[in-house]
């Protein structure tokens, strides 16, 4: 299928937008449009190949970006790091989570949302526990509580409303519905009622 000048477009303001912001100094830690991202691409976008490409094409960029900051030193977060292959898996993963979006709608948003987040989190901490991260917390099962629970403070520390419940998740929540809305009206309006992107 041909994919019209417009799609291209607005394809490229939500890789750029998204890296941009996720690398914005003034930005609340932990609120940041990838995981909407991803989760979007699997629900609206028909072309698979191009539903993976954009968080992780997004995610590459702002890592870039992250990383030219971090040579010249204006910033302490290095954009690239030894398991980062991992986080882009996850970001996939994701992706693949949101093609079983059957229905857009606000409930099934929100539950998407809700659900993507908590995967992301327990996924992510679980790699860290496997490959002996974090603070080296023994392989057992209280030793991945443990990688758990600090995953928790870790939040806390820099200052999420209660802990993993805070931009983590209202983070998730606004970017799938500043995603799933703005998709609804351009729907509406534009592409009169054309249910899928590319």
């Amino acid at each position: 299928m041909k994919i019209d000048r417009s799609t291209w477009i607005v394809f490229g303001i939500l890789v750029l937008t998204a890296s941009l912001f996720r690398v914005a100094e003034w930005r609340f830690f932990a609120f940041a449009p990838h995981i909407a991202l991803a989760i979007f691409g699997g629900a609206v976008i028909k072309d698979k190949k191009l539903a993976f490409i954009l968080p992780i094409l997004s995610l590459f960029i702002s890592d870039l970006l992250y990383q030219v900051l971090y040579i010249y030193g204006y910033t302490e977060i290095p954009g690239f790091y030894g398991g980062q292959v991992i986080n882009y898996l996850l970001f996939a993963g994701l992706t693949v989570f949101g093609f079983a979006m059957r229905r857009i709608n606000v409930p099934s948003v929100a539950a998407f949302s809700i659900t993507g987040s908590m995967l992301y989190f327990l996924a992510s901490n679980f790699a860290v526990w496997a490959g002996g991260g974090g603070l080296g917390r023994p392989r057992t099962f209280e030793g991945l509580m443990m990688c758990y629970n600090d995953a928790l403070a870790f939040y806390r520390d820099y200052g999420l409303i209660n802990g993993f419940a805070g931009n983590f998740l209202i983070g998730d929540l606004f970017f799938m519905s500043i995603l799933f809305g703005g998709y609804y009206l351009l729907n509406k309006t534009v592409l009169k009622g054309k249910t899928n992107l590319a």
